[in-house]
């Protein structure tokens, strides 16, 4: 016998070989740690349906990872003969008609030695594994014969599965279930002890292959006939032919060239030949790839319909989040891309790779703008994962941009027409270490205009791919259910009858709750790095230049104080010391060592010291609060508790506006009281008699950490009292809010020179009107029927506590051009 056991192992060794002499996995979940097994107790793998190939595969990804192993036996008595089983197996020859799959015997013995061994608990863990990864796609031939279907393939039809997808295998292992806990319901009863341990495995099997591989997907010729036929497009045909005198026909065949320019063609090869073409390529301008939270991502797409929502900082962005994804076994999402990107040679490879195209604006273009529609309708209650930016473009600063309501109002409408499938936000932080396009940012920041995307302008970006860019972080923030914004926002939505037309009066309000959720998700899933830190301290100083000693103790001593209180769970921070990142950032070339005797001197010099407002500009709503309380001592040497909390507190709706920070209004009292005590506690700031708190002595190095870490946020506060300076120059009723936004750019540009600021969003227009647009929000102004602002005495009591913060350089360039000081 035990020779026969012996012989038996030795040809499944010989079979395994071979099968992989051919067979290319990836695998994910493959380590202990990942799986999070106990080493006391026993590991029993289950795959979903009998195979032997699917058995060869299993154990070579055993052997691979060091796992408790799926060729030793389990304990257990007329059981699986090793350390794996099967949930169903196939019933029929290979020229049979094959029925409806049964549970396995090994199964079945499983469950009934843990109802006649409560003491004892196996560790199952479910073993999911594709051979190809393309969706099954509707009405297709090809389908039934070599695609990894929900059904049991025949021998033959696994032969040429193999031998057509056996080089794009994935494999995932996924978190144990604990046979105990399953059967302690049902001790007395065998047989539905099996149904709910069966139901259980099936559910999980089927919700993992929804996320990997994602709902079908229609022929693009059937979708973009199908959109033509919906009610909503019928309508907007029959009334843009009466509205510009048009035969139906024509404007039809216009509306079929609408859906033909907007929809993608996903294909399985294209984006296989992008996996291979972007490994190549992040291997050769990064030094890694940082992936964090993934864990999301997985969970949401195995019931929902995923929205990610990454910030966007580079055309790399798209590429880099469907790569992540698909390399970590899920299905790559349908991308919103810019109709300037359906270019020669780049457009169709980019819409094979899932991205469909929208032009920039169709305000003017009603028919244009139902066809869209009904495409994203398509997409969200088919259960297509879609990816779009809420910023529109990308951020030239650094900085998350304010939320355009375009996309987020199609996303919310379309659910509203039909919520069946749940629909779910993921927001994704791409944080790079060195932007691509950071030196032609610098160019549009300076007027340049901006250069148009064309075939010859990528063909020149291929010179940089001799260039480092360092590291890339893909953190994944918390999901958003829409589901629970409009339960806040109005509770009785579902009772509510909605058509493709119809928006509810609280549609505006719950795209504002959206937009913010979703942008300071964004943000609290910040990957600080290296490059990030060195920047943020640089910029704060005078010169731009500071001792290196001094610049390390700067930096270990801010990282603590976000260690200390931490913005978020799901922000990371870079490995390593000040000195690490001193020598990294040196490395990068976007600093210069000056060699000194008493010690050498680290500077940024150029067009680095512009080009590192973009990385300061990164991280700096981390600092906000903090940086905040330090600088209300910039001209004080000690403020009561209820003075500092009640002066950060009037600040930060604006910051929270511009910064996209988390905290809601009702607790941002106790958040400015916990970083007044971390403060207190790292020694920047010291507690007196009488709930009085104080800076430290001029000179110290405390001292000199407080006023720098004030830096971190103070252009943002100047930039706040230069509009409310030019405000009250005029008066109230005497200017608009055009006419401010417009003052308050050029007196922060004259600022800019005047001063040496090297942030070029110091004068950036959007701020300022957004500034304007907060004032007016929280009530601090009001617009009369003319449009002109008004205000009240409590403006010039906001304005007075600006000799807190301003130095008195500062205070007299704003009073010498808006003649306040007069």
């Amino acid at each position: 016998m035990r020779f026969f056991l012996g012989l038996r192992s030795l040809i499944l060794t010989l079979f395994r070989k071979i099968l992989f002499l051919w067979v290319r996995t990836d695998v994910s979940g493959n380590s202990v740690e990942a799986l999070g097994v106990d080493p006391e107790k026993p590991v029993c793998y289950v795959l979903q349906y009998s195979s032997l190939s699917s058995r060869l595969v299993l154990e070579q990804e055993v052997l691979r990872a060091g796992l408790p192993g799926a060729e030793s036996s389990l304990p257990v008595k007329n059981g699986p003969n090793h350390s794996f089983f099967f949930l169903y197996r196939r019933i029929g020859g290979l020229f049979r008609r094959r029925q409806t799959p049964v549970p396995t015997s090994e199964f079945r013995a499983l469950v009934r030695h843990g109802l006649e061994h409560p003491e004892q608990d196996v560790q199952i863990v479910p073993v999911s594994l594709f051979w190809g990864r393309s969706p099954d796609k509707e009405k297709s031939l090809v389908k039934l014969l070599l695609s990894d279907t929900w059904s049991v393939a025949g021998r033959l039809q696994k032969l040429l599965i193999i031998m057509v997808h056996g080089r794009s295998t994935y494999v995932q292992f996924n978190q144990p279930l604990s046979l105990k806990q399953v059967v302690d319901e049902y001790r007395h009863s065998e047989e539905r002890a099996n149904r709910k341990l069966a139901r259980i495995l099936r559910t999980h099997f089927r919700r993992v292959r929804q996320a990997v591989l994602g709902p079908d997907l229609s022929h693009r010729r059937t979708l973009v006939g199908g959109l033509v036929r919906t009610q909503a497009v019928k309508e907007a045909i029959r009334e843009t032919a009466r509205k510009d005198d048009i035969p139906p026909e024509k404007v039809r065949a216009k509306a079929y060239k609408y859906a033909d320019e907007i929809a993608a063609s996903m294909s399985i090869v294209t984006i296989r030949f992008l996996e291979v073409v972007l490994s190549w390529l992040w291997n050769r301008i990064y030094n890694g790839i940082a992936i964090n939270n993934i864990r999301v991502a997985k969970e949401e797409a195995q019931d929902n319909a995923v929205v990610y929502v990454p910030c966007h900082r580079s055309h790399i962005d798209y590429l880099l989040l469907s790569y992540v994804l698909y390399k970590n076994g899920l299905m790559p999402p349908h991308i919103a891309a810019g109709i300037n990107l359906n270019m020669p040679i780049v457009g169709p490879i980019l819409r094979r790779g899932g991205a469909f195209f929208m032009r920039r604006s169709f305000r003017d273009n009603p028919l244009y703008a139902t066809v869209f529609n009904e495409y994203m309708h398509v997409m969200f209650s088919r259960g297509y994962s879609v990816e779009y930016f809420v910023e529109g473009g990308r951020s030239r600063t650094g900085r998350m941009f304010q939320p355009r309501p375009g996309m987020l109002s199609m996303t919310v409408r379309s659910f509203l027409r039909d919520h069946r499938k749940p629909i779910v936000f993921v927001p994704v932080y791409i944080g790079y270490e060195k932007v691509m396009e950071g030196r032609s940012y610098l160019g549009e920041l300076r007027g340049k205009k901006k250069q148009k995307e064309s075939v010859f302008a990528i063909a020149k970006t291929v010179r940089k791919l001799s260039n480092s860019f360092g590291q890339v972080a893909v953190n994944f923030g918390e999901a958003i259910p829409l589901a629970d914004v409009l339960n806040e926002v109005e509770p009785s939505w579902r009772e509510e009858a909605y058509d493709s037309e119809y928006r509810p009066k609280w549609l505006n309000q719950a795209v504002s709750e959206l937009s913010n959720r979703v942008a300071s998700s964004i943000n609290a899933s910040v990957a600080v790095n290296p490059i990030g830190m060195t920047a943020t301290v640089l910029l704060g100083t005078d010169r731009l230049a500071m001792d290196e000693g001094q610049l390390i103790r700067l930096m270990d001593q801010y990282a603590d104080l976000l260690k200390a209180f931490p913005y978020a769970d799901t922000m990371t921070l870079p490995e390593g010391s000040g000195k690490d990142w001193v020598d990294y950032c040196e490395n990068m070339g976007l600093i210069t060592r000056q060699p000194q005797k008493l010690g050498d001197i680290i500077a940024l010099e150029g067009s680095n010291a512009i080009l590192m407002t973009y990385y300061r500009n990164n991280i700096q709503h981390l600092f906000a609060l903090p940086s905040l309380i330090a600088s209300l001592f910039e001209n004080k040497n000690s403020l009561r508790r209820d003075k500092i909390e009640f002066l950060a507190s009037v600040a930060y709706p604006y910051l929270k506006s511009e910064l996209f920070l988390k905290y809601d209004a009702e607790e941002i009292d106790g958040i400015i009281n916990q970083w007044i005590d971390v403060l207190l506690a790292k020694g920047l700031l010291f507690e007196e008699e009488e709930d009085r708190i104080s800076r430290p002595e001029e000179g110290t190095d405390a001292m000199l950490r407080l006023r720098v870490l004030s830096r971190f946020i103070i252009q943002t506060l100047e930039r706040y009292h230069i509009a409310i300076g030019i405000l009250r120059k005029y008066g109230s009723g005497k200017i608009t809010a055009g006419e401010l936004e417009e003052q308050s750019t050029l007196l922060a540009e004259r600022m800019s020179i005047l001063f040496g600021l090297n942030a070029p969003e110091f004068f950036d227009k959007t701020l300022f009107r957004n500034f304007i647009a907060n004032m007016q929000h929280n009530g601090v102004i009001t617009t009369d029927d003319d449009g002109l602002l008004c205000y009240t005495d409590g403006l010039d009591e906001v304005a007075e506590d600006a000799r807190l913060v301003l130095s008195v350089e500062k205070r007299q360039a704003i009073q010498q051009v808006t003649m306040l000081g007069a």
